[in-house]
């Protein structure tokens, strides 16, 4: 059908607008009519106007010369000036008469050159005659007056006046008669445009009249024609077409609407046949899916779908999925899916359809041999039998669907719920059916035994009986088994999940105590450092001795710490490695700088010797290196009381173990000892975490077994590998592999362990030092002096929400008789801030309740515009993005627990120093 338009008409439209036609001819009509009566009219006024106002200024003119004429003889005879008021006023007004004659007639060029002859002659009588006897009479001479008049030269003249004058009259009443002339023919033609537009006024109304009527009648009688056609028996997909714009366009719209109606019930009906044949056939749930599934996109605009079957837990399972592929095509289907989980599961609770428009692009994919694309609409709906959801159907499509679709949508679930509920429920019963055939033939088998022993058998019988009811007591028991089999599985499942989190809180944990041990160590170390100083000189030698020992203890409370943090780092998977150059030719100096002084105090011989075919440079973790030596020469010299301790590295292009077998050369970083020996049954034990060789080797040597777990975990995240060869009694030999990567392309290219470039780093990587020697601490006078002259009188905020801590550096800063503030809490801070200001650095703890040290910093910063206040940030939390965190609020400088004093001191000087 076409589209209304916005000038289309009804038929009252039609009718009136006819109507209106013809009276606007009819306006037209009169419209010329009266504008040629009005230019007749005009041509009669210009007739009596003007020809008449034209004979009338001739006339004036010539009366004018006459009164000229009569005043100049007049005067000349009497010399009375009252004789010159006629010649005076004829000679002004014949000027403004004949200005008025030539703007009537400026159209004729003949009557304006006639007129202008007339004007000469006025002009030169007024020159030769009039103004000059004037002028002579004046002048008392009467006698060339009388010799004027008598040649009177000025009489021609006037009569040659009168003459054309009568001869321009002439031409004008020839004029006159010409207009009155065409005006009769204009009356006459006047008469003809009247009878031809009358006419045509006549002509335009029976038209208008003819086309109206065919265009109510016309469209009309095609309408019945069609409507005859269709009762006939016609073709329903027939339509009716209207190309008028009118009520008969409404009835053929309703006719349509109608038929388009009856059309879709129609189809709708076939479509429902049709479904019920095929979901009839079905005799599986699978096959009724699919075929549900299959004939569903066929009849609806559907793309892409997928249908979930309730089973026996209570769980929606996909059966079967449209245009899927499985597993790739289908990436965020789930196998099995809860009541109320996501749309789907959602859907299943509440019963009712839910329609998703605007998918996103990532939504799914629909593909086809020549490409793919995302569809726009999602339909997810419940299947519904006796007010329980069996399944739930969602289908994608790249358009949207009609409501007639819908509709259809809800009958066809319906029929498919029934389907659903009849095929379970013949599966069961063909289960149950099977089960009972399989039982009766055990059963047939065991009747024809006891009727060949009957007779011998009779009291058998009864047992028999007896232990039949008790195989299904044992099934029932199984089925029972079975279910628990279930719930521990699921039990099991939620374990699993249980175990994650355990070892989330374990990380968070070890976090945290890091943090509960780091400030209570804090004020230890700062004490013991203090009491070891000795600055009062108030101590005895066995005290100072009894503080270093208090200090060492500390120290070595620190150092576990800080393994038990890299065993949790390592075994979390969150350890970062930072693959950079290192240079092999400066290990012979690091390594002696680290264990020279123990080499010596243990009387041991110690050595690094590096091969030649070595190189320079080869690409790892410079700082996990240093730490896994550090550690196996720990050990190594903790182990030997007498002998020797050697490194030794050396370039291996080939090396195969069990255990580690590369594709590259490796580097092989050897140490080697005369210590105690391991025997082969404890070997692989020792690389366990928190193990040793035995419990002697605890008690003797102390320690805490974590230093070579950490080495080999930190040996695999470079991509290496540590081997032991060992004899009791003659010493032991650790050998590091790692690749030789002489290249940053190769470190680029080779295979990384899992989790070493991990972008989550657990920790700030700290470096971790030599076990401090058990020595007497002693005090740099001359430096002392130094910082003393800088810190002096100067003044300090400490905040810090523990007093111990408080106390510690208290202690530690009141040798260099500094101004000490202390505040406990962040608002205290603040208000010494705003208070005092001549606050020249602040020791700030970030751990504090209510406001910590970031709000601190940042209100320090920003609300109270200090930016130059040096601050130092001291905090328990060792993680990377802890300092980048403080540093990034504002803080200065940061310094993590527990602290040393020369370092509190060091950098508090450099910064007062830098203000």
């Amino acid at each position: 059908m076409p589209k209304k338009q916005a000038w289309s008409l009804k038929i009252r439209g039609k009718i009136a607008v006819g109507y209106v036609l013809i009276l606007l001819m009819l306006g037209l009509f009169l419209l010329i009519v009266s504008s040629r009566i009005t230019d007749l009219e005009k041509e009669t006024v210009f007739l009596s106007d003007h020809d008449i106002e034209v004979h009338e200024l001739t006339y004036q003119i010539e009366k004018n010369v006459l009164d000229m004429e009569t005043g100049q003889r007049g005067y000349a005879l009497t010399g009375d000036n009252s004789y010159l008021d006629p010649f005076n006023n004829g000679l002004r007004d014949w000027q403004i008469n004949l200005a008025k004659l030539k703007g009537l007639i400026a159209d004729n060029p003949d009557q304006m050159r006639n007129l202008g002859i007339i004007k000469e002659n006025i002009q030169l009588w007024i020159d030769l005659a009039g103004q000059q006897v004037v002028d002579l009479k004046r002048n008392g001479e009467d006698e060339a007056i009388a010799e004027f008049f008598r040649n009177d030269t000025g009489k021609s003249v006037i009569d040659s006046i009168r003459s054309q004058s009568d001869y321009f009259r002439d031409n004008e009443r020839n004029l006159t008669n010409e207009r009155i002339s065409n005006l009769k023919e204009s009356n006459s033609r006047l008469l003809i445009t009247m009878y031809i537009l009358w006419t045509l006024v006549a002509l335009l109304a029976l038209l208008i009249t003819y086309l109206i009527s065919a265009s109510i009648v016309n469209p009309l009688q095609h309408v019945i024609l069609a409507i005859n056609g269709i009762a006939g028996g016609g073709n329903m997909s027939e339509r009716i077409k209207v190309k008028t714009m009118d009520e008969i366009y409404d009835l053929g719209e309703a006719t349509n609407s109608l038929l388009d109606t009856v059309q879709l019930e129609q189809w709708s009906s076939e479509q429902q046949t049709a479904m019920s044949a095929i979901l009839q056939e079905a005799t599986d749930i699978y096959l009724l899916c699919r075929s549900f599934m299959n004939k569903l996109a066929t009849t609806l605009e559907m793309q892409y779908g997928a249908i979930y079957v309730m089973d026996h837990k209570e769980r929606y399972k996909c059966m079967y999925s449209y245009a899927g592929a499985e597993k790739k095509e289908f990436p965020f289907a789930e196998d099995s899916i809860l009541p109320g989980e996501g749309l789907v599961g959602q859907c299943a609770v509440d019963k009712r359809i839910i329609i998703v428009e605007d998918l996103p692009e990532n939504y799914i994919s629909i593909n086809s041999a020549l490409g793919r694309t995302a569809p726009r609409f999602a339909v997810i709906a419940p299947i519904i039998f006796e007010n329980k959801t069996v399944a739930v159907l969602e289908v994608a499509s790249l358009t949207q669907w009609a409501s007639y679709h819908h509709e259809l949508l809800s009958k066809l679930l319906d029929m498919m719920a029934v389907s659903v509920n009849s095929v379970m429920t013949r599966m069961e019963i063909q289960k149950l059916y099977h089960d009972s055939q399989v039982m009766n033939e055990e059963l047939q088998v065991q009747s024809e035994e006891l009727q060949v022993q009957s007779e011998e058998l009779q009291v058998q019988t009864e047992e028999l009986q007896n232990q039949t009811n008790e195989l299904l007591t044992v099934n029932r028991e199984l089925e029972n088994q079975k279910a628990v089999a279930e719930n521990a599985a699921v039990e099991l499942e939620r374990y699993n999940e249980q175990l994650e989190l355990s070892s989330r809180y374990k990380s968070e944990f070890l976090a945290n105590m890091s943090h509960e041990l780091r400030t209570p160590l804090n004020s230890m170390l700062i004490l013991s450092q203090l009491l070891a100083e000795n600055r009062n000189n108030n101590l005895s030698e066995e005290e100072q001795g009894y503080a270093s020992v208090i200090h060492n203890s500390g120290s070595d409370l620190l150092v576990m710490i800080n393994d038990i943090l890299d065993l949790s780092k390592v075994e979390a998977g969150k350890m970062m490695v930072e693959m950079d150059a290192v240079n092999l030719t400066e290990l012979p100096t690091l390594l002696r700088g680290y264990f020279g002084k123990t080499a010596e105090q243990q009387k041991l011989e110690f050595s690094v010797n590096i091969g030649a075919e070595v190189p320079d440079l080869f690409y790892t973790d410079e700082m996990r290196l240093h730490q896994i030596l550090r550690n196996l020469l720990s050990n190594a010299f903790k182990f030997t009381e007498e002998g020797s301790v050697q490194v030794d590295i050396t370039r291996i292009e080939a090396y195969s173990d069990p255990q580690y077998n590369p594709t590259e050369p490796v580097l092989a970083f050897s140490v080697k000892d005369t210590g105690i020996g391991i025997s082969e049954e404890h070997r692989e034990l020792i690389f366990e975490a928190f193990m040793q060789a035995d419990g002697s080797t605890v008690r003797k040597f102390g320690g805490t077994g974590l230093g070579l777990s950490i080495s080999l975990q930190l040996a695999r995240l470079l991509g290496g590998y540590i081997s032991l060869q060992s004899e009791l009694g003659q010493g032991s030999t650790f050998t590091l592999f790692l690749p030789c990567r002489c290249l940053e392309a190769d470190m680029e290219d080779g295979l990384q362990p899992p989790g070493s470039w991990s972008s989550v780093a657990a920790a700030r990587e700290r470096e971790v030092t030599q076990k401090p020697e058990k020595a007497t601490i002693t005090v740099d006078t001359s430096l002392f002096e130094k910082q003393y002259e800088m810190l002096q009188g100067r003044t300090v905020l400490i905040v810090d929400d523990d007093l111990r801590n408080i106390y510690a550096l208290k202690q530690g800063l009141e040798p260099y008789q500094m101004n000490i503030l202390t505040a406990q809490s962040g608002f205290e801070c603040l208000q010494i801030v705003r208070e005092q200001a001549n606050v020249d650095i602040v020791l700030l703890d970030i751990m504090m309740p209510n406001l910590d040290g970031y709000d601190t910093l940042s209100i320090i910063r920003e609300e109270l515009l200090l930016p130059d206040l040096p601050i130092i940030a001291i905090s328990a939390k060792t993680m990377k993005e802890d300092r980048e965190k403080c540093l990034a609020a504002g803080a200065t400088d940061f310094i993590s627990k527990p602290v040393v004093m020369k370092d509190v001191i060091t950098r508090m000087c450099r910064w007062i120093t830098v203000e």
